[in-house]
């Protein structure tokens, strides 16, 4: 049976890239059990209020919802488990300061299969204020009308 090629999202916390200013994003596989992986590949996960944090030299995903599978028995996994991350011990090392600056966090921001493996794409990232969070929006409705007013002007000049 040949391997799965390219990638399957299974997850994306579009909420982060709302509440959060996002610096730098980075890679990392997870460390999960048998039910998890097929409650994944069933397309069941959220990611809303997941975040990640590096604990003595570790880096874990908390908080993340992968929930149980339904053919599962007595094998099954709690649904919101602190999972390891896989990174290397300079990513993780880079991580860890960038947090410790202050006002950075690691947040989720999609979770996939990449060639049969799963991975979680995390973000260091800076929480925005409610003026910021305002603005970002009525930046994006004034571009959104400017480029309907072109639209309509360039079909009147046709």
């Amino acid at each position: 049976m040949p391997r799965e090629q390219g990638q399957k999202v299974v997850a994306q916390n579009r909420k982060a890239r709302h509440d959060y200013t996002i610096e730098d994003r980075i890679e990392a596989g997870l460390v999960l059990t048998g039910t998890e992986v097929k409650s994944l590949r069933a397309g069941r996960a959220s990611l809303v209020d997941g975040y990640a944090y590096v604990d003595r030299g570790e880096a874990w995903l908390d908080a993340v919802h992968i929930p149980e599978y339904g053919q599962g028995t007595w094998t099954n996994h709690p649904p919101r488990r602190k999972r390891k991350l896989l990174l290397h011990r300079n990513e993780i090392d880079k991580l860890a300061a960038k947090v410790a600056q202050g006002g950075y966090t690691l947040v989720p921001l999609s979770l996939y299969f990449s060639d049969g493996r799963a991975k979680v794409e995390l973000a260091v990232a800076k929480g925005k204020k409610e003026y910021d969070k305002r603005h970002a929006l009525r930046e994006r409705q004034d571009k959104r009308e400017a480029e309907r007013a072109m639209r309509t002007r360039n079909r009147l000049n046709e």
